[in-house]
């Protein structure tokens, strides 16, 4: 469903993403990991089209993501770090937006958005302008527009930040049952159990490049010390382990 090849993105000097290639499955959920500034958000970025390569393609479902722009995006669900909805409409009606934009029949709207609402327990507030939502319950607004086109390829990035225990199990939840439509999950997450818990396989990112790609058992093999946590197993991998020694200074 995602095809990525000989990916470059450069900003001046500074090369973000680094000849990339990757593949993402149907009915797959793919994690991808990194520290901070390692390049996974300006690949979620590139992969929804709202960055242009410097070099390299993407394709999603077959449409190349520059020259096939419209019909990419229209198969693509994206849940951002930061969820932008527009501060001005009530949740009922930025989903309603969110509908008419994906082509969604007027009838599954009436149908589906009071259910979408009440599921993630938004309906006292469905009338309310979104401006008044906390970040919480933006991400579950977010999450209920994609949940109401059903894209066959779910971007996501860090799409457990803000939410309560239960919206997050929730949340997890859906992902597995999206996984058995055959839905294809690509998703950047810093919270290592839930990327060891979902993900089939996990690609690790350092400084635009991808250092390590496989599953967590795969992973496990390439580590330095044979650790079974992915933790220990990103930490191995990422030369995180060094800062171990430093603590005993503090």
């Amino acid at each position: 469903m995602i095809e990525i090849r000989g990916l470059f993105k450069k900003f001046g000097d500074l090369a973000a993403v680094k000849d990339l290639d990757l593949t993402v499955k149907p009915g797959e959920i793919f994690g991808f990991l990194g520290p901070n500034g390692a390049g996974k958000t300006t690949t979620v970025k590139l992969i929804t089209g709202l960055l242009k390569p410097t070099a390299g393609t993407i394709t999603v479902c077959g449409f190349d993501i520059a020259s096939q722009a419209l019909a990419a995006k229209r198969l693509i669900g994206l849940v951002p770090d930061e969820p932008f909805v527009y501060p001005k409409l009530t949740g009922a009606e930025y989903l309603r937006f969110i509908g008419e934009l994906y082509g969604v029949a007027l009838d599954a709207q009436k149908k589906r958005i009071p259910e979408l609402l009440e599921m993630f327990e938004l309906s006292d507030w469905s009338g309310e302008l979104v401006e008044s939502y906390s970040h919480g319950m933006r991400q579950k607004l977010v999450l209920c527009g994609i949940l109401l086109h059903e894209p066959k390829v779910l971007v996501l990035d860090e799409p457990m930040v803000g939410l309560d225990p239960k919206s997050g199990r929730m949340a997890k939840e859906i992902l597995l049952t999206l996984k058995k439509r055959g839905t294809c999950i690509f998703m950047c997450t810093h919270i290592l159990e839930i990327a060891e818990k979902l993900c089939d396989r996990i690609g690790i990112m350092i400084r635009g490049e991808l250092v390590a790609l496989g599953t967590l058992e795969e992973l496990r093999s390439k580590s330095q010390n044979g650790s079974s946590g992915l933790e220990d197993v990103f930490l191995s991998l990422t030369g995180g382990q060094e800062y171990a020694g430093l603590l005993k200074h503090l």
